[in-house]
């Protein structure tokens, strides 16, 4: 894929991320849509701002109807309650699926037809080290992204043959607003960015971001000895 030559929606764009992946695409001459729930935020010459929650299914029909033309869908958007499965409300639970299961499928549900349509395309999904790894103390979170990986494994057997080519982006911890409270060594998301859409541009199908994601990766042939000795 020739990203100059490419249309892409990116959501989550007005921040972290999102902003970085929107600037990266632009940098390398793509069209780019960018979905916000406040879309007055998306202050980067250049994209086209569109208000979207992609939780609110009226929200992703309309920005279907206004970006006709897409031929990439990066799944950038996503929720961080910190909630653990066995103690915190069940609410932030359900909103951690409502967005990183339920709101990606939203969005490939209405965006595929379009992609094929235009010719064919990419998505990307962008998932986590923590897809493959539960700490102990972000369940919902883990839980969520783990069902947002086997939702892109499935997404990219049944698209495949409609010429759209599915990936998912792992990465471990990255430099946003969604990670200042966390004291762990975190990952440019200026570079990764890049990573990921060098990835996309390059046809991979698993683009495995940092070094972190790429030891967990690694640790789920050994099951769990491997991924979590202290149980052993």
């Amino acid at each position: 894929m020739i990203i100059s030559e490419q249309v892409a929606f990116v959501t989550g764009a007005n921040r972290g991320f999102g902003r970085h992946l929107t600037l990266e695409l632009l940098s390398r001459g793509a069209k780019v849509y960018g979905g916000a729930r406040n879309p007055e935020t998306i202050n980067i010459p250049g994209v086209i701002p569109v208000k979207l929650d992609i939780t609110n299914t009226q929200e992703v029909e309309a920005a279907v109807i206004l970006a006709k033309d897409v031929t990439l869908l990066i799944n950038n958007a996503g929720s961080a309650t910190g909630a653990t499965l066995l103690d915190d409300e069940v609410e932030k639970i359900h909103l951690e699926f409502d967005t990183h299961f339920f709101g990606t499928l939203s969005m490939v549900r209405a965006f595929a037809p379009i992609i094929e349509k235009n010719g064919g395309g990419s998505i990307l999904n962008v998932l986590s080290a923590l897809s493959w790894f539960s700490s102990g103390t972000v369940g919902a979170y883990s839980a969520a992204k783990a069902a947002e990986w086997a939702l892109t494994n499935d997404l990219r057997l049944n698209l495949y043959p409609h010429n759209i080519r599915v990936s998912g982006l792992h990465v471990g911890f990255m430099d946003t607003d969604m990670t200042t409270s966390l004291e762990v060594p975190k990952a440019s998301p200026a570079d990764i960015a890049k990573i990921a859409i060098n990835g996309i541009e390059s046809g991979s199908f698993e683009i495995i971001a940092d070094d972190n994601s790429r030891m967990i990766q690694g640790g789920l042939a050994g099951g769990v000895p491997a991924l979590y000795p202290h149980l052993s």
